[in-house]
């Protein structure tokens, strides 16, 4: 056996379960969704009849669905502009400030990253709780009743309530992912721009972000699949898309048709415009967003 054959079948074998385990475990999967979105099936019974793409016009006039639609959009834009604000300014103040403690507020910042979401669930839930939630009992105690709001029961703000909180769960995660890369910049070339007379910003707007650019890109698309997910977890936690559907978002809503109401076959057509809307709106972003990287 020759060396070249004996190591294409060494790799050969060490990716063959992984391979496997993608295709049972994903592939296979993601068929059975598109397949399913063209039957009317309540997912418990023997029959099940073909519709073709009838679930998919249903959808298209389903208000609730385009609430959840516009909810989960609302979620993906805002909260990962404001994430990534703050994940930015956090990372470089904690990479090229001198601050007391800084490994403190490093682990202090990423702690919200490793809750569980029904842990982080319960603590904003009490935050937010009416009468006795830590929000409302500041701002009475400094005689501000106006802002005391039912946070999780109104529905012009209570979408606000969960974006907050999934901006609080992620921040720590992207400012480590961005001081890792603030970290590998040389010093020189900030010394370099502050004998020219640049300041803080403009080293942070000419140095630093079009070196960390290509991180930036990867969270990006990584966010954007991920808010998808963690909004659905937080919303069945929080508030189970209430009050009156104001914070029902994409899964949550595919969720309560296919295993609620015994529409399997219309929930998986759902799942099928989650699965084509997340990774179209990820490479958009990714082209949007693409540029000649820069090297140092």
């Amino acid at each position: 056996m020759s060396k070249r054959l004996s190591r294409s079948i060494f790799i050969s074998v060490c990716i063959l379960p992984a391979l496997l385990l993608f295709i049972v475990f994903m592939v296979i999967p993601t068929i059975e969704v598109f397949r399913m979105s063209l039957y009317r099936w309540g997912g418990l019974s023997n029959t099940k009849s073909f519709v073709g793409f009838e679930n998919f016009k249903i959808l298209w006039n389903d208000m609730d669905f385009i609430q959840s639609f516009q909810n989960s959009i609302f979620l993906i834009v805002v909260v990962a502009i404001v994430t990534i604000f703050f994940a930015l300014t956090f990372a470089a103040i904690l990479t090229r400030e001198r601050i007391v403690g800084d490994n403190f507020f490093r682990v202090v910042f990423y702690i919200p990253n490793i809750l569980s979401v029904v842990v982080i669930a319960g603590i904003f839930s009490a935050i937010f709780a009416p009468e006795s939630g830590l929000l409302n009992s500041v701002f009475d105690i400094f005689s501000m009743e106006s802002f005391e709001q039912l946070w999780l029961g109104n529905q012009d703000i209570v979408i606000y309530s969960l974006a907050g909180a999934l901006v609080w769960q992620a921040i720590g995660y992207y400012m480590v992912m961005y001081m890792s890369s603030m970290a590998s910049i040389p010093a020189s070339y900030y010394e370099a721009a502050s004998l020219e007379g640049a300041g803080r910003f403009k080293q942070f707007t000419s140095i630093t972000l079009p070196l960390i650019w290509t991180n930036i890109r990867t969270t990006l698309a990584f966010y954007i699949i991920s808010t998808i997910n963690l909004s659905f977890l937080l919303v069945k936690a929080m508030t189970g898309g209430g009050p009156d559907g104001s914070t029902e978002v994409f899964l949550s809503y595919m969720y309560a048709q296919a295993y609620g109401n015994s529409t399997y076959g219309y929930g998986m057509a759902i799942g099928v415009v989650v699965f084509v809307f997340s990774f179209a709106l990820a490479a958009a972003v990714s082209f949007v967003t693409k540029r000649e990287p820069l090297e140092y």
